[in-house]
């Protein structure tokens, strides 16, 4: 990718041809090496866009890179050395982050003044300089990673470009990678002396946030587990003479309700000494074990210690895991007592985890469990692929259908083909085979991996996917050692590493990979002129016209549209754009076959002029129509030759020509008061035009986004089908303001067009035998039941597949899956990334309760709950999702809990915050009555392709306390996360509460003047304006607020929209909406549901 250049400016060297990327590239960057850097500016933080040719665009991030910096290489690494699993990857050596043909630059950013940037961009240097070797780690990545002193708060070596292979963009989405989990104030590690520089809010760093004390995740349940049956020692944990707390049923926590107030039982065990410190447990989901004897540590709710156990021990005994609640809630039969009865402060809640953790994907030739998704992590690929590329429900597989039935649990995979990896991982391995193309099992297609097993003295091998028996090509031949594997398995990234990228041959192509193809479509009629909305479009684009990843087949196109299309002929012969018009909206063509797209470098000043133009020609339109069905069907025809991405800005409800819709709004309201009878059929679209227009463009490889910015009802249910079927996505800003909306509009264009993605893909997931793909869901064409195509892939999508059993699997036997994806890189070039997962299979059903991966299953939940919204009445989808977690607890208590008292209500331990997250989806906004339409309708757009990481904090936001942050001196950045309750909110204090979407500060009736004027530049609560671009003032609190907000934006890679909230106003009432464990309107409090819960699990059981 181009270094960024100013609009206006002219480009150095743009005629001449780029070099061809080097052999070892990674597709899911670009080939500059100044790629990595371009991609870390793509959030531009806290200021507003900035219009062309007006200043200078500040440097985004005032920071040095955490680590000491090695001599930088240039260029790209050769060929790597024969592979060997531990140690640095040849290929993660540092390199500047400069362009090869500029000179270099230097580490920190050019000095900016003080305070926020009032002008725009003239020049952009890259945000930082070359990145740390792995030598600069730790020698061991097995523990702790703290950044040295004098290093600022980010924990990993963010800062340059990781390698030729994998440079994950700035703002990519690495929230689950960074932060300790998106409900987590994780401690960080502490600044001792940050370097100053802009106090501007630039665009995040992906990696920062380093956190302290790593957890260890247990290897795979050992064969030598003891069946089910009573525990040895039961250990009551009563501590002497003390009021009835907590107790541990082997490890697992118990729950009372104490009289008073609530208090932490010293230890049955506190004369024993500790090993060592006691780590918190993992934020959502299995406890991280580390080295004591399981009994050792009482599992306490909140941050208590968890028993810890070493890798490679046996995994604690089945009847361990788990929490029991005793039930203060009456007696099977009785009237349940108050809830008052159980102490809020001992449910179980969300705990951050502290520091990132080096996950080893096998160990012992055995399937490691995966740490959480919303954890930090580090990944070595030592066989299975990375938990960020591909992870499934339960890390044990069932061997009978009647095995998963049981368990309630879903059985389903979620796949991200192209998810942005830490930046302290070494980069996925291209393997060129040349014009054969890889080797494959000739009956199931499947792809050459590590579990395929090679016999007959390496000359023939079976497919660990349907088991047939094939000839080993002559010239892949190899000897095999004595341990039975290839002498060369080691030095073959396709037969050690879980994932892997091949060149695709000549066979995978039915025509030359298409060019990287950008064309904008932008609503010009009278409310988007007058809204602003339209110079917003125009601005954004026009400063993103110089991150496009530039090659010499990048091609771009523009249009507008009201009640006529305007195309504009580009062509660099011409004066200036000339505009033709197309008049006809019911059947629609494109006025010129060529010059309407046209080669970037050749249009660059044409287009700019063009942009700054747009938002005048039409600002006296008196057109009110927008023809939005007829437009991008015009555009899709200047498209159909090369295919492409085809970036939509619409802001009324389109009205005329293909595709007209009418406002069915005022119907939806009659409907919801009249008890919400049919108000779903609302969140439908009104016919299938759309959809059919929606699959010739997928057919044709056109990816379609929708930026929605509009002041009114839109009809998203209608609209949204083309983004949805061609693999895009929508991006909803409503209600528009011209004031806060137009930088996250800049910045969310951006990151679309610069992060890691690709172009007409196919993608099919195997699986071994006994076990098949039910179906696919997310954003995608479906055309033949085996393969999903996607016109459009990038590195945020994921793939929900859910899978069924076609047959009984052998006990103690791996079950193998493999996803395979076909794409097309931003420069050109065919790839097929194959991702690889092998786990083992069990017939023990408390294995299935120890296996269950709490992030998978609950975005399995949020997903199935999304798409039944459009076809199911709310109140049934409500009682379908708590169905779903009453049922697995169920199973869990009545087949492998040993407390017999049925007064307890006992959750296993890896699902204990299920309850917590699924009130948390019932009370969502996709979920509630009250709430708009499109609101609705953008929510499941929303969740269709949402990644894992993102599923929890949708529904239980990160909360935290802004007004006493120069109080903090723990050394961690953001504070610490407060429980999403009323009673934590005081109203002296000031909160901010993020869901990796949007964030609200609520600003309590009697905060401190001087905090507000400090923050806010207002003293009064009376004085809280309605919207918000955060201000930056030469203050400490002020930037230590910035530097907040920032690093929630870098870890969640979403600008965050801003929105002030105040008591006693609807602004308020928005903010305590959130209050998941809050009795409110829409669902009962946490206490209570776990009541319902439990009472409805004592009724299934007698």
């Amino acid at each position: 990718m181009a270094a960024p250049v100013p609009p206006g400016a002219p480009r150095p060297g743009s005629n001449m041809q780029p070099p061809p990327p080097p052999p070892n590239y990674n597709p899911n960057f670009q080939s500059n090496p100044a790629s990595l850097a371009d991609n870390m500016q793509n959030l531009n933080l806290n200021r507003a866009p900035l219009l062309p040719n007006s200043g200078p665009r500040p440097s985004p991030f005032g920071q040095q890179p955490p680590f000491s910096q090695s001599a930088p290489t240039s260029g790209f690494p050769g060929a790597s050395p024969p592979m060997s699993r531990p140690g640095p990857p040849p290929a993660m050596m540092g390199r500047s982050a400069v362009p090869p043909t500029g000179p270099p630059q230097s580490t920190l950013p050019a000095n900016v003044p003080q305070g926020r940037p009032t002008g725009p961009p003239v020049s952009q240097p890259q945000p930082f300089g070359s990145r740390p070797s792995l030598g600069s780690l730790p020698p061991s990545m097995s523990g702790p990673i703290v950044a040295p002193s004098g290093a600022p708060s980010s924990g990993f070596p963010s800062s340059g470009v990781p390698s030729s292979a994998v440079p994950p963009p700035q703002a990519a989405r690495p929230s689950p990678f960074i932060s300790s989990s998106p409900l987590s104030g994780s401690p960080i590690a502490p600044p001792s002396g940050v370097p100053g520089g802009p106090l501007t809010n630039g665009p995040p760093m992906i990696g920062s946030g380093a956190l302290a004390g790593a957890p260890r995740f247990p290897s795979a349940a050992s064969p030598s587990q003891p069946s089910l049956g009573p525990p040895t020692t039961t250990i009551s944990a009563r501590a002497p003479t003390q009021v009835p707390t907590m107790r541990s049923v082997l490890g697992g926590s118990a729950i009372s309700a104490p009289p008073g107030p609530p208090m932490q039982p010293p230890s049955p065990f506190s004369g024993m000494p500790q090993v060592r410190p006691q780590t918190t447990a993992s934020p959502f989901g299995p406890q991280a074990w580390q080295g004591q004897p399981p009994q050792a540590t009482l599992s306490q709710f909140p941050g208590s210690a968890q028993p810890p156990r070493m890798i490679g021990m046996p995994p604690p005994l089945p009847n361990q895991s788990m929490t029991t609640m005793p039930h203060a809630m009456g007696q099977p039969g009785a009237p349940l007592a108050g809830p008052s009865k159980i102490d809020p402060n001992q449910i179980p809640r969300p705990i951050p985890s502290s520091s990132p953790v080096v996950h080893e994907t096998r160990q012992g030739n055995q399937a490691n469990p995966p740490p959480p998704a919303t954890s930090d992590y580090i990944v070595r690929d030592t066989g299975n692929c990375s938990p960020r590329y591909m992870r499934c429900t339960i890390n044990q597989i069932p061997c009978t259908a009647d095995l998963l039935s049981t368990s309630g649990m879903q059985l389903a995979l979620l796949v991200q083909p192209l998810a942005l990896p830490h930046p302290s991982e070494e980069p996925i391995q291209v393997v060129d085979f040349g014009e054969n193309g890889p080797v494959r099992c000739s009956r199931c297609k499947g792809y050459i991996n590590p579990f395929m097993k090679f016999i007959d003295q390496g000359r023939k091998f079976i497919c660990n996917l349907c088991g047939f028996t094939d000839d080993t090509p002559r010239d892949y031949h190899c000897n095999l050692g004595p341990d039975g594997r290839r002498r060369d398995a080691d030095e073959r990234p396709e037969l050690c590493r879980g994932t892997v990228e091949f060149v695709a041959s000549k066979e995978y192509m039915v025509r030359d990979p298409m060019p990287a193809v950008y064309f904008f479509l932008i609503d010009v009629s009278m409310n988007a002129v007058q809204t602003g909305a339209t110079a917003a479009a125009c601005s954004a684009i026009n400063q993103v016209i110089s991150d496009i990843p530039e090659g010499p087949r990048t091609m771009v196109g523009i249009a507008t549209f009201d009640s006529t299309i305007h195309f504009y002929n580009l062509k660099r012969a011409l004066q200036q754009p000339l505009m033709l018009i197309v008049p006809d909206i019911q059947d629609v063509y494109t006025p010129l076959e060529t010059d309407v797209i046209v080669p970037l470098s050749e249009c660059r000043q044409h287009l700019e002029l063009l942009l700054e133009s747009i938002p005048t020609m039409f600002q006296n339109s008196k057109t009110a129509e927008s023809c939005f069905g007829a437009a991008i069907k015009a555009a899709f025809l200047a498209m159909k030759s090369t295919g492409g991405k085809l970036l939509l800005f619409q802001s009324v409800l389109p009205s005329v020509g293909i595709g007209a819709l009418s406002s069915r709004e005022a119907e939806g309201r009659t409907n919801i008061s009249a008890g919400e009878k049919e108000a779903h059929r609302l969140l439908q679209p009104v016919d299938k035009t759309l959809k059919t227009m929606a699959i010739e463009f997928a057919e044709y490889q056109v990816c379609v986004d929708v930026f929605i910015t509009t002041q009114t009802y839109i009809d998203i249910a209608s609209v949204s089908v083309i983004p949805r079927t061609t693999g895009g996505q929508v991006y909803y800003y409503y209600p528009f303001s011209a004031l806060s909306d137009p930088a996250k509009l800049y910045n969310d264009l951006r990151w679309n067009v610069t992060r890691p993605q690709g172009f007409e893909a196919v993608m099919r997931v195997r699986c071994s035998q006994g076990i098949q793909v039910q179906e696919y869901s997310g954003n995608f064409c479906k055309r033949i039941p085996t393969d999903i195509d996607l016109p459009g892939i990038d590195c945020d999508k994921s793939i929900l597949v859910t899978l069924k059993h076609d047959d009984k699997m052998q006990d103690g036997s791996e079950c193998a899956f493999q996803c395979a994806l076909l794409y097309t890189t931003v420069y050109g070039q065919r790839r097929i990334r194959v991702t690889n997962l092998s786990l083992p299979c069990t017939s023990m059903l408390s294995n299935l309760f120890r296996a269950a991966d709490l992030d998978t299953q609950f975005a399995c939940f949020l997903k199935q709950a999304a798409s039944e919204i459009p076809t199911s009445p709310l109140v049934q989808v409500r009682e379908q999702v708590t169905n779903l977690c009453i049922n697995i607890l169920l199973s869990y208590r009545k087949f492998c809990a040993t407390v017999s008292s049925s007064g307890q209500l006992i959750l296993p331990e890896a699902l204990k915050l299920l309850p917590l997250y699924t009130l948390g989806l019932i009370k969502s906004p996709g979920l509630r009555n009250d709430g708009r339409i499109d609101d609705r309708s953008f929510w499941t757009n929303f969740v269709s392709p949402l990644p894992t990481p993102s599923a929890v904090p949708l529904v239980y936001p990160r909360m935290i306390a802004i007004h006493d942050l120069n109080s903090k001196e723990d050394g961690s950045l953001i504070p610490p996360t407060i429980p999403l309750s009323s009673e934590h909110v005081s109203d002296e204090g000031i909160y901010l509460l993020e869901n990796g979407e949007d964030a609200l500060i609520y600003i309590g009736g009697l905060a401190n003047p001087s905090t507000l004027q400090q923050l806010f530049g207002f003293s009064s609560v009376d004085e809280v304006p309605t919207q918000l671009v955060l201000p930056q003032f030469d203050d400490p609190l002020s930037k230590k607020l910035n530097d907040v907000v920032n690093e929630i934006r870098r870890q969640r890679c979403s600008y965050l929209h801003l929105k002030l909230c105040k008591k006693g106003d609807p602004s308020g009432m928005l903010f305590f909406s959130y209050m998941v464990e809050d009795k409110t309107s829409t669902g009962p409090s946490y206490v209570e549901f776990l009541v319902h819960i439990h009472r409805q699990i004592q009724m299934k059981m007698s």
